[in-house]
């Protein structure tokens, strides 16, 4: 065999990534830390030398088979491809044996411990069935080594010259590839996938994977099952994958499920081409890019106006947005991702898609965007559905300007929920916003030291309200850069949640840009500053109590290096004293669920407690009520004598599917807008037609604005129809813009069948013509 360039890491020890390994060893320690400051993380060195103290169970292939299928065993050393290859003694040498084979049900290959193969693939033919997956595995001596797959960056190129992909090498990345099949069980193995350990690839065109599973409709045979069933990822070490540091639009990474398309999603049929019955579980992922795990993303073509969609509730989706995995059922399902520990990852370390009904806990992420100049975050779901994250530990973030944070709740996802995860010392902050989701929830997390943007980004309107409940927040109002960083677009609503600042110099900075919380409801959270000083920028929240929540533990000695399956020791650090007055002062709502982070029934007493942790104080409320609903509390109850109105615009934008209309500037939906045509000629006209004579003494005016979009308008006049002279007249205007929630008055009673706001100029900061979201009229004796 060719021997490496550079040295591979040892393998850590079967059955447990690294770091678990390290923690047995560590109980004892640990037991007697918890009460004060942990030291951080232990280095990967550490973790490696103290892995081989585990005990090291048989190997799997040192059992019978007990599914009636064949065993075949491979030995790099000693075996030989003229073999039978059906026994130890009688065993092949390469892979390329093994790829030349096709397997039935039940049938098992079985790598020899200690042993090595370099620049090969394993790439076996043939699928399992139900009762009788195909296994890839390992034999011999359970002291040794795994047996490693060392590929070497000795990969097909998934791309063509011009830069598309190949439909017949797209999948075939990995150092094991399955293509098109299905029912196979992997575990006890060791991969890498590229050349020089030494030295990090960061231009150039590499996709290195360490498995690659994979749907290639293109090659599926008409009446093909395009389901692919079944997959066991279990105790594999994925070590050493390099790419560059650009996105070169497909994913990879130590353990990676794509479907693969190269026509539009409409030329492929419904309720297929998606994955079932999946548990990639007990791995260990060091130094891997761009992922350790990916899953499920979806690459039929999605592009052009004609790809979008509207949703049920009129809302136009763009094809990038992917809606049609969800309206043509490719969602792959029933999908459990857990207790995988992932080290010094290049881009996003657990990228999920296109998936329903998954469990995502236990998983562990050490560092993440190390060698990658875009966005992305460690662990996410995008376009999915019915999903939950928990119990998952994340640190060791960047500081990102656009994402780079643990978590993110993701476009175009229905009813995934985020709960008991601690995250800390992630310098971009806690969690992205996407919103264009519905149901979204975020519940008893815990977040320390992320002191970048808590709640980051919003770029785009919801289908629902999102809802931020019972989360523990402690941070450094010195360092944080802001609460929010643009503007929630559409409801989202803030309770119980502690909000603790550290810093005995700065107050929260809670946002950068005006109007940003003006759709986000503050109800009974905790607003803690360690100066004594609240920020004028503060919410309004009457019922939040500003008080030292009194934790059991120190803010400042939290836990860490106690290891993702200890969780609920660093959760713990953070319970209310029994004296603490944020006891009883939360609200309840069906959104907190039936328990908190540490496993406690919600709720005792009168009323949830505020926090990430509920006291057993009081009686037990068996089946709580919420006849209280936030959701029902009353606003502006005044007539909007604009609502449903008839509304014309001298100029509108072609885009989004025909979606920025004048209609959405009288819906009353804050989350719709009208947007100008690029080239639009100013005076750029709005006309309410009243249908009769209407008198009023307020109009107010919103603007649109997102991540990439500012307020616009620097100058307007507000004019009245005059039906005796056929003309419009001005009866108001302003020179310094509209921004957000402005209400124009002092220009007494007006009476018109019709209204026009003339937009009569743009701010010289500003290239785009405007957009906004509504015209409302008001009489104050209606």
């Amino acid at each position: 065999m060719k021997p490496v360039g550079t040295a591979p890491p040892i393998a850590p020890a079967r059955r447990r990534p690294l770091a678990r390994a390290l923690r047995m060893g560590l109980t004892a320690l640990l037991a007697t830390l918890l009460a004060g400051s942990l030291a951080p993380a232990a280095a990967a060195s550490d973790r490696t030398s103290a892995s081989t103290a585990a005990a090291k169970p048989d190997l799997p292939g040192n059992t019978p088979n007990q599914t009636g299928g064949k065993d075949y065993f491979i030995d790099a050393t000693k075996g030989r491809d003229s073999a039978a290859g059906t026994s130890p003694r009688t065993a092949w040498r390469s892979l390329a044996k093994a790829n030349a084979t096709t397997f039935g049900p039940g049938d098992r290959i079985l790598l020899k411990a200690g042993e090595q193969w370099h620049d090969e693939q394993l790439r076996p033919k043939g699928s399992g069935s139900a009762g009788k997956p195909i296994t890839i595995s390992a034999y011999g001596d359970p002291r040794a080594r795994r047996p490693y797959i060392a590929t070497n960056g000795k990969v097909p190129s998934p791309f063509r010259a011009d830069g598309t992909k190949n439909p017949d090498t797209v999948g075939l990345t990995g150092a094991i590839v399955l293509r098109n099949q299905q029912y196979f069980e992997i575990n006890n193995v060791e991969l890498s996938n590229d050349d020089d350990f030494a030295t990090d690839i960061t231009t150039g065109s590499y996709v290195r994977d360490g498995i690659m599973v994979s749907i290639n409709a293109d090659l599926l045979p008409a009446g093909a099952d395009s389901i692919m069933d079944h997959f066991r990822i279990s105790d594999v070490y994925v070590h050493d994958l390099d790419g560059p540091s650009t996105w070169q639009r497909i994913h990879y990474g130590g353990v990676n499920f794509q479907v693969f398309g190269s026509r539009s999603y409409k030329e492929y049929g419904t309720g297929g081409y998606y994955f079932k019955d999946v548990r990639i579980e007990n791995n260990t992922f060091m130094k891997v890019e761009l992922h350790a795990v990916q899953f499920a993303f979806n690459w039929f073509a999605a592009d052009g106006t004609d790809a979008g969609q509207y949703d049920e509730s009129g809302k136009f989706h763009e094809g990038w947005e992917q809606l049609w995995v969800r309206t043509r059922d490719l969602y792959s399902r029933d999908v459990y991702i857990g207790h995988n520990y992932a080290e010094s990852v290049g881009q996003g370390a657990i990228q999920l898609a296109n998936t329903k009904n998954m469990t995502v806990e236990y998983n562990e992420v050490n560092g993440f965007l190390e060698r990658y100049d875009s966005v992305s975050v460690a662990l996410y779901l995008w376009a999915g559905a019915d999903s939950v994250m928990q119990f998952n530990e994340v640190y060791g973030g960047p500081h990102n300007e656009f994402d780079g944070t643990p978590w993110d709740l993701e476009y175009t996802n229905f009813n995934v929920t985020y709960q008991f995860n601690y995250s800390h010392d992630n310098a971009a902050g806690w969690m992205s916003y996407m919103g264009n989701s519905s149901n979204s929830v975020a519940r008893y997390n815990l977040s320390v030291n992320d002191n970048g943007v808590l709640v980051k980004n919003m770029l785009s309107t919801n289908y629902s309200p999102t809802y931020f409940v019972n989360n523990t927040f402690v941070y450094d109002g010195a360092d944080l850069d802001y609460f929010h960083d643009e503007t929630f677009l559409s409801k989202v609503y803030f309770l119980n949640n502690i909000f603790y600042n550290s810093s005995t110099a700065e107050s929260t900075p809670w946002y950068r840009r005006t109007g940003a919380l003006r759709h986000a409801v503050f109800a009974n959270n905790d607003y803690h500053e360690a100066s004594g000083t609240h920020s004028s920028q503060e919410p309004a929240d009457p019922a939040g109590p500003r008080a030292d929540p009194r934790f059991v533990g120190d803010p400042a000695k939290y836990v860490t290096g106690a290891g993702v399956d200890r969780i609920r020791t660093a959760a713990a650090h953070f319970r209310l004293r029994d004296d603490s007055p944020l006891i009883d002062a939360g609200r309840y709502n069906p959104r907190l669920g039936t328990e908190d982070f540490l496993g406690t029934h919600i709720y005792y007493g009168d009323a949830p407690d505020i926090g990430m942790v509920e006291s057993r104080i009081g009686e037990k409320v068996g089946n709580p009520v919420d006849d209280d609903p936030i959701e029902e509390e009353p606003g502006d109850d005044r007539v909007n004598l604009a609502l449903g109105k008839p509304a014309t615009a001298s100029s509108t934008h072609p885009g989004a599917g025909g979606t920025l209309g004048a209609v959405n500037l009288t819906d009353g939906d804050p989350a719709t807008r009208w947007a100008a045509a690029d080239d639009a000629a100013y005076p750029i006209t709005l006309d309410i037609d009243f249908g009769a004579d209407t008198t009023f003494d307020e109009v107010y005016l919103d603007e649109y604005t997102d991540s990439g979009t500012n307020p616009r308008v620097q100058t307007f006049e507000l004019q009245r129809w005059d039906a005796g002279t056929g003309a419009w007249v001005t009866f108001a205007g302003r020179a310094d813009g509209i921004g957000h929630d402005l209400a124009v008055t002092g220009f007494g009673d007006v009476t018109t069948s019709r209204l026009r706001v003339a937009l009569t100029g743009q701010l010289p900061t500003e290239v785009y013509t405007p957009t906004l979201t509504e015209i409302a009229v008001y009489n104050a004796g209606e």
